[in-house]
């Protein structure tokens, strides 16, 4: 039996994810490149099952990207300052590529301090301050992993940015306004909404591209979308339906939506399989970039 074929209106992320795992392979395994300084190395403190299946996802996107992949595991007893210590001392290694911060943290641990102390040219989550700051000067080559993937969603329509009616549906800070600044960099003209927003639907509603991540269940429905728009739909949402079980949706109500919208990413599918593969090109840039300074050969 023959699978179902893609609705095309549902913006394949597993493709776009394998294109760019093509291309990362394709560098490190360039013979003035090899497998030398191309490490990274995951950090998760304490023991979480949730943790466990991001960082299985980021070793196998790794193995495919010809990255060497290393998993470090600290007691969740850990001080502020050891991890720190420890940090530095992966900056301090020429052998280590990148370091990933694994999210959640134990409460005691202030994760903005440690993601701080990553350096800027192992940040390939672009986590940093600095990696985030950058931005604003249109330098995206290290940008936080979901908001370049949105991006890169985006440019799979094959519509231009420049000059886009953009509507950012929320505003943390390593989703939201990354990616609002990603896009006008672009050259998009960006809204961003939030919970203070009033009247939600004016603004989506004349949206070009519709993004939104804020982690509420199909808070956007058909009435909320421009016919032939584009969403980008970034939630990621643990559901249990009227017979008991569980299910993973997004933000965007996807099957009302396709009916009007032109693109929309499905979840899971969509924005989640791109990210990763974004940290594995954030890797490759890492790493060329490292280079570029003297601290690889």
């Amino acid at each position: 039996m023959k699978d179902a074929p893609q609705d095309h209106r549902l913006i394949d992320g597993k493709a776009v994810m394998a294109r760019i795992l093509d291309d990362v392979s394709a560098y490190f395994a360039g013979a003035d490149v090899g497998q030398k300084g191309a490490r990274l190395v995951s950090v998760s403190i304490g023991d979480s099952p949730e943790v466990a299946v991001y960082v299985r996802n980021q070793a196998l996107a790794a193995q495919k990207a010809g990255l060497r992949f290393y998993q470090e595991l600290w007691s969740d007893e850990v001080s502020q300052e050891e991890c720190k210590q420890l940090i530095v001392e992966m900056n301090d290694d020429p052998s280590i590529v990148g370091i990933i911060l694994q999210r959640p943290v134990p409460d005691h641990i202030n994760v903005r301090s440690l993601q701080s102390a990553i350096h800027p040219l192992k940040d390939v989550e672009g986590m940093n301050p600095a990696s985030i700051g950058n931005i604003v000067y249109s330098d995206m080559a290290l940008a936080p992993c979901t908001a370049a993937a949105a991006v890169e969603l985006i440019r799979e329509t094959g519509l231009e940015l420049k000059g886009l009616e953009v509507v950012m549906v929320g505003h943390s800070e390593i989703v939201g306004k990354p990616a609002a600044l990603l896009l006008m960099a672009e050259g998009a003209t960006v809204t961003v909404c939030h919970h203070m927003t009033r009247a939600l639907a004016m603004h989506s509603r004349r949206a070009d591209v519709l993004v939104v991540a804020v982690g509420k269940p199909h808070l956007i429905g058909a009435d909320m979308v421009k016919p032939g728009a584009v969403v980008i739909d970034i939630g990621i949402n643990q559901i249990t339906d009227a017979a008991g079980k569980t299910q993973i949706v997004g933000d965007v109500d996807t099957a009302a939506v396709k009916e009007v919208a032109g693109w929309v990413t499905p979840v899971p599918g969509g924005v989640g399989p791109v990210t990763v593969a974004i940290l594995m090109r954030n890797a490759m840039i890492a790493h060329q970039r490292q280079r570029e300074v003297g601290w690889i050969c």
